[in-house]
């Protein structure tokens, strides 16, 4: 007893979070290998049922296996589960069953709880954890009845199940479809391109769930009085729109000029929206400039925002940076955004995550295209896709060798579990020294 406790101690709320997602990638993992799993009624490979159970629970979307023409409607169900999962967070879904059952939620729970939904303070944290199940299951319900005239009036009654599928999916920023048995394997939703219906319902569905459960929060309780937001919220909110507005004017303008109006409109629109880590497409990116895969590639870096169902650096990230880089143009002591200061220590986050992710994408992509004897900006496109767990693909990712997909895994739950997370949970916290080192100037720039 005294042992468990002692353990208990030693292990901090990081390392919790990264065992929550491995154990349950694990499990996923084994059930994806059953006979009742596939269509066929055969054993996946170990390596390709891990894959699909590690893009399923860090939401990315890349598959080495058509998820419509290859798993059966059980294994569809167990891949919607981990896609639920990981998009409201292993500990999200764990404190919500704890709760079911009436346990009361331990300190230490509360804490670990904090850090996966990203907020400042423990306090309401139950609360808060109710509201987003909540709030979660009513979008992705009206999300699923949106969506189901356009699949029912093709697909009769299988179009009830691949619009709660394509809802789930979308709002967990997960990008799995279900449409190889129509349009073609690894087809995603490009058959749906001229559909405004389902384009603008996925693409809201997307953005929901990208923008953080503080940013709900925020709406709920002030509706649209935009100045009572949090400083966070009004950052995510209007990096965001930044986002969608310039690269869809971009898309518009260049790489899709030979499209009639309105089937130009939806994809420049839905193109802004989807890198965004949601892993959806209605565009072969393939036939994109050069330009706009590059645009693609940055959009997906950054990624939703903190506290959400969707990965990369983050919005707020980016958001930070520039109001760094803006204090120094203005010659100010720190960086402000709405005329609010940034701690340092948040400045210095940002910093490290930048630098996290820069070194991680270009580093797969060069291992990749080593092992695989691609070009490395197709390789870069598919190792960004991963680490900011999006799933948008160049039609590479099936044909990868093993060890290219375990690049692939390690990138993808390292981009979900986050870039901190990882880096708090392996290095010890120890209190800052009270002496610092002597000062000494070097010239930047």
């Amino acid at each position: 007893m005294n042992k468990l406790r002692n353990l208990k101690r030693k292990v901090n709320t990081f390392q919790i979070i990264i065992a929550g997602f491995a154990g349950v990638i694990f499990i996923g993992a084994l059930i994806l290998m059953l006979p009742v799993s596939s269509k066929s009624g055969e054993v996946t490979p170990f390596g390709d049922a891990l894959f699909t159970a590690t893009s399923a629970v860090c939401v990315t979307g890349l598959v080495v296996r058509d998820t419509a023409t290859h798993w059966s409607y059980f294994g569809q169900a167990i891949i919607l589960l981990l896609i639920q999962t990981g998009g409201l967070g292993v500990v999200t879904v764990a404190a919500s069953f704890a709760m079911i059952a009436g346990r009361k939620i331990s300190l230490l729970e509360r804490s670990t709880m904090q850090n996966a939904m990203s907020v400042s303070t423990t306090g309401g944290i139950v609360k808060m954890t109710v509201f987003i199940i909540k709030a979660s299951l009513i979008i992705e319900g009206t999300g699923a009845l949106l969506m189901m005239p356009v699949f029912i009036s093709r697909f009769r009654a299988r179009g009830i199940w691949m619009a709660f599928f394509h809802s789930v999916s979308a709002f967990c920023n997960a990008g799995f479809d279900i449409m190889g048995n129509e349009s073609g394997e690894f087809s995603s939703l490009t058959s749906f391109a001229e559909n405004p219906l389902l384009v603008i319902t996925v693409s809201l569905l997307i953005l929901v769930g990208g923008i953080g459960f503080l940013t709900w929060d925020d709406f709920v309780n002030h509706k649209f009085r935009f100045k009572r937001y949090r400083m966070q919220s009004k950052t995510v909110l209007t990096v965001s729109a930044v986002l969608i507005i310039v690269p869809a004017l971009i898309f518009f303008l260049f790489d899709f000029g030979n499209l009639p109006l309105k089937e130009r409109i939806l994809k420049s629109l839905f193109q802004a929206v989807t890198p965004r880590t949601a892993g959806f497409n209605t565009a072969d990116f393939s036939l994109m400039t050069g330009p706009g895969r590059m645009i693609i590639i940055i959009l997906m870096m950054i990624g939703g925002s903190s506290g959400s169902t969707a990965g990369g650096m983050k919005t707020t990230t980016l958001g930070v940076l520039a109001g760094n880089a803006w204090s120094i143009i203005r010659n100010r002591k720190s960086a402000q955004l709405f005329g609010r200061r940034i701690d340092d220590s948040i400045v210095r986050n940002a910093t490290g995550i930048l630098f996290f992710y820069l070194i991680l994408t270009f580093t797969g992509a060069l291992l990749i295209s080593s092992i695989e004897r691609l070009p490395v900006d197709t390789c870069l496109f598919e190792s960004a896709s991963a680490l900011a767990t999006v799933g948008l693909t160049l039609g590479i990712t099936p044909g990868l060798k093993t060890a290219s997909r375990i690049i692939l895994m390690i990138l993808m739950f390292t981009g979900r579990v986050g870039g901190l997370t990882i880096i708090f949970a392996t290095v010890s916290r120890k209190k800052p020294p009270v002496s610092q080192a002597p000062v000494e100037k070097i010239t930047v720039g």
